[in-house]
């Protein structure tokens, strides 16, 4: 059975992603067989894979850290949310519903965990390590008698774990301790020891305070990760540009021809997949930046409405923002415009949707002739074809289906003019056709710009890749790493009070002897679904509402604003 560890955070955005992916390639660069695993993500950007399962986009760029294909035993249960309330489950890759956090928490998530460990226990079976991301934080005492995702898998498995601790948003030392201080003794018994991440400045100026917290906890921290730009690849929610920073923010490599190309992204509610737009950031002279204001697209070269997981609220929100009226005044004058999956549905002529807003028949923007029917099977795949003379690769998510009744055929889409749309993510990765359409958009806009002409963005994400692992290699304790992945965790923590508080009443708790040091860690009680119906995900009756949790309503409210 392979080894593995954990990586849990202080907070979500802690860079558990990041870090996850940095040892998954530190390991396979020194030949060992590796593989990640998240057993429930909560995110927006998510990808297909080869087997035609939907998982969280950051598993699917830790497996090309490991270097394997990959797929739904990564990341078993995928949260996509809807609403402030509600979110759809997707289970092994495929959709079985709408959930509320009440409901969720209330009973079906504990039965998940059978299928979790099921995943969890084939990847340990097939690579000699596992490493594992967890969500948010491991001490949300609300949540931890349901957690399946942070100490509940960890227990269930026996991994140790690592805390990871973002120092650039300060106060670190306190959210290690409390952390810690916040789990039960069984739970302590796992937590190995800390990562800083994010750190500038002298090593030495923070190494007494790492003496204290060691002190304080008896764990060590493992690593000091220094503050490092353009490494928020595959992010699993937020407005970010992956490939150059925060929005707003774009780091832009000199124009390969004379002028710069300026590419507006609408980001509208409940925004899916935006890292569509990296390839197009990563190309010299190309600036890409997130806009919510009409007045925004004045000087942009192209404007891209992307994806969404709520198309009707989108198109809403385009007209209150006069974003609306601003795209039909592009289209008249010729000036380019791309829609994409959501935004490609909200460029057509007419949307009835029964299924995701049930709002029924909508008026699109009546920018290409199509008319969009929300279907309740989810379209995902894998499709190849060409564009403009070029070989293109995609994927796609979808519930709409689209009638297209005219303009030129463009991935299984349409154009119109200078007016494009497509089902279709992850085209703009493909090479050729990203030069061949920038072309195309730089002969529409009136700009002397000119793609250059070796750009390779897999190239450039194996790089970003090769990146994280040079991080852990060089400022992280790698030999003592790869003991915790192979031994477990240390014996003889010690347990750090008070840890967890006594079950609330009504709303139970996995245990309530967090007070005091405990027994040696046990798989906890009633948590062993194996083989039984609830761990091939069957009997949940997922359906009706939706919305997962703090951790989720955050994100939630994140995209909505």
């Amino acid at each position: 059975m392979g080894g593995g560890l954990l990586v849990a955070g202080t907070t979500s955005d802690a860079g558990k992603s990041v870090v996850t992916a940095g040892i998954c390639r530190w390991l396979v660069r020194r030949g060992v067989k590796v593989a990640p695993f998240k057993a429930q993500n909560m995110s927006l950007n998510s990808f297909v894979t080869r087997e035609g399962a939907e998982i969280g986009r950051a598993q699917a760029m830790q497996a090309q850290a490991a270097r394997v294909e990959p797929t739904a035993l990564m990341n078993p249960v995928l949260l996509k949310p809807g609403s402030d309330r509600s979110s759809q489950v997707v289970l092994m890759g495929k959709p079985v519903g709408e959930m509320s956090a009440r409901g969720y928490h209330g009973g079906r998530q504990e039965a998940l965990l059978g299928t979790v460990t099921d995943c969890l226990e084939q990847l340990r079976s097939t690579y000699d390590a596992v490493i594992c991301e967890g969500a948010g934080s491991p001490a949300e005492i609300n949540l931890r008698r349901t957690d399946i995702v942070n100490m509940g898998i960890a227990r269930a498995a026996k991994f140790p774990v690592l805390v990871v601790g973002d120092i650039d948003r300060g106060g670190v030392f306190a959210s290690f301790f409390g952390t810690t201080a916040l789990l039960s003794a069984e739970d302590q018994s796992l937590v190995a020891g800390y990562l800083v991440n994010k750190f500038r400045g002298d090593v030495s100026l923070l190494e007494p305070g790492l003496d204290m917290l060691y002190g304080l906890t008896g764990r060590r921290t493992y690593g000091v990760l220094p503050f490092t730009h353009g490494l928020g690849i595959d992010e699993e929610d937020g407005l970010r540009v992956s490939m150059r920073g925060a929005v707003r923010e774009s780091v832009v490599a000199p124009p390969h021809g004379e002028e710069v190309l300026r590419v507006a992204v609408c980001a509208v509610p409940l925004m899916s997949n935006f890292t569509d737009v990296d390839a197009l950031a990563a190309e010299p002279g190309v600036v890409v930046r997130f806009v919510d204001r009409a007045d925004e697209l004045a000087d942009a070269d192209l404007v891209i409405v992307p994806g969404t997981r709520g198309t009707v609220k989108a198109l809403a929100w385009l007209r209150e923002r006069g974003l609306a009226d601003a795209l039909v005044r592009r289209a008249a004058e010729g000036r380019p415009v791309l829609g994409i999956c959501g935004g490609f549905q909200v460029l057509g002529e007419r949307i009835e949707d029964e299924v995701e807003s049930r709002t029924g028949v909508v008026d699109g923007l009546g920018l290409l002739p199509v008319r969009v029917r929300f279907d309740r099977a989810k379209t995902l795949a894998r499709p190849v074809g060409s564009a403009l003379g070029e070989p293109v690769e995609g994927y796609e998510i979808h519930h709409g289906v689209a009638d297209v009744r005219g303009g030129e055929p463009f991935l299984d889409g349409c154009r119109v003019g200078a007016v494009w749309g497509t089902h279709w993510h992850g085209s703009l990765e493909s090479d050729g056709f990203r030069r061949r359409f920038l072309v195309e958009v730089a002969r529409a806009a009136g700009r002397r710009f000119v793609p250059a002409p070796d750009t390779s963005f897999g190239v450039l994400r194996e790089e970003q890749l090769d990146r994280l692992g040079d991080l852990v290699e060089e400022h992280a304790d790698t030999d003592a790493l790869w003991r915790l992945i192979e031994g477990g965790a240390p014996g003889g923590l010690p347990f750090v009070p008070p840890g967890a508080p006594p079950a609330v009443p009504g709303a139970g708790a996995l245990d309530s002897r967090g007070a005091a040091p405990g027994p040696a860690p046990q798989s906890p009680e009633g948590l062993d679904f194996a083989g039984s119906a609830a761990s091939r995900g069957e009997g949940l009756e997922i359906a009706g509402s939706a919305g997962l949790g703090q951790e989720a309503e955050h994100h939630v409210d994140q995209e909505a604003k």
